[in-house]
């Protein structure tokens, strides 16, 4: 396969892949639903009207009342193509992260930017390497063209172990995906230590930082990637308005790189995956303090629901700071998967090292309190 494709290459590749193996209707769903479990595989829930969703790590309060306004107010525009709005948005993001606008990239979602740079990077071959278990998108689409994913497991607290992916390193690794706070784990690694990595091992091999939990975190402990990108080092860092913002159906996300980076994954991009009504709402919704901190509240306390469960059965989980805990599934995972969805929860069940876990996401209190009984009930 050729290291460089033109815009016209890439488009006339992906219908081919499209028509075929890689990139049918069934390994597109494979894709934006990774990574599936064996359990998944055998039990795979079509139907998700009438179940408490906790199986996607969705914002269960979203969107704010200032995002609805906002939305309301543009449909007006619905008429026009998003060029103007699409500029505004770049120069407020940039303005928020401190950069010019030539530092931004936005896409649907963060998937929507993971899925790009996997491509970016993927076309080159070698190899792209991550913590695991993390969100693969990224990795997967890397290699339906050929790269290959080299793994390194979690430590004992389910965090990622950054000295481990550190000395995993080979002469063709050409991406190297972080995560934290990490998914599906919950976890969250010092930032010192995050940030001393980066700044290591950026000299020799790009860093993706993936920080679509980031402002679930209490704003003292949101620190960023974006100050390395400031200095004009090898890291992208991208965010999400699917997660705190609670906008996952509008899809809008955006990344921070230097802008060599930003060219070399935009052009995998469409020129427009975005509507006028998703830029609306994400332009309202930053800097939406009070809207956030509510968020974060509700969604501290129902997840306490879950966690205390656990400690009071003394199931040992990754300690989460997010909207989800991971933890080892009690039974197996294709009977978990079906009897919750028979008492109308649905969650995700994963597998590592041998084992299987549960993924359950944070709804609110009372969804918690119920999911808790049911599963109580069976388990």
């Amino acid at each position: 396969m050729k290291t460089q494709l033109s815009r016209r290459d890439w488009f006339k590749s992906t219908v081919a892949l499209s028509a075929g193996f890689a990139l049918s209707t069934s390994m597109v769903d494979r894709l934006m639903a990774t990574p599936m479990s064996q359990a998944e595989e055998n039990f795979f829930v079509k139907t998700l009207s009438g179940k408490v969703r906790l199986n996607a790590n969705e914002n269960p309060y979203g969107p704010s009342e200032k995002a609805k306004q906002a939305v309301i107010n543009i449909l007006s525009e619905a008429n026009r193509y998003p060029f103007n709005a699409l500029k505004d948005l770049k120069e407020i993001l940039a303005k928020k992260e401190g950069v010019t606008p030539e530092y931004i990239h936005v896409g649907a979602g963060s998937s929507d930017l993971l899925c790009q740079a996997g491509t970016a990077f993927g076309i080159e071959g070698g190899r792209i390497l991550s913590g695991y278990p993390t969100f693969d998108l990224m990795m997967a689409y890397a290699k339906v063209f050929n790269a290959t994913w080299d793994k390194v497991d979690m430590n004992t607290k389910l965090e990622y172990d950054y000295d481990a992916v550190a000395s995993a390193i080979k002469s063709d690794t050409k991406l190297i995906f972080i995560c934290n706070p990490n998914n599906p784990t919950g976890t969250l690694v010092d930032w010192n230590k995050v940030r001393s990595f980066c700044e290591d091992v950026s000299k020799k091999v790009p860093v993706y930082s993936d920080e679509a939990y980031l402002e679930l975190l209490e704003p003292a402990q949101q620190t960023s990637m974006v100050e390395l990108v400031k200095k004009d080092m090898n890291v992208m860092v991208s965010r999400t308005f699917s997660k705190v913002y609670g906008l996952a159906g509008l899809r809008i996300g955006y990344m921070v790189a230097k802008p060599d980076l930003i060219k070399k994954v935009s052009q995998y991009g469409g020129d427009f995956p975005f509507s006028q009504t998703a830029i609306a709402a994400a332009k309202a919704s930053l800097g939406d303090e009070t809207f956030m901190a509510m968020v974060r509240n509700k969604n501290n306390t129902a997840r306490k629901v879950l966690t205390d469960y656990l400690d009071q059965h003394k199931v040992a989980y990754g300690k989460s700071v997010t909207n989800f805990v991971f933890f080892p599934a009690m039974k197996d995972g294709k009977t978990i998967l079906s009897k919750m969805e028979e008492r109308g929860y649905l969650m995700r069940i994963w597998d590592y090292q041998g084992k299987e876990w549960c993924r359950v996401s944070v709804g609110t209190e009372d969804e918690m309190k119920g999911f808790v009984k049911a599963f109580t009930d069976f388990v």
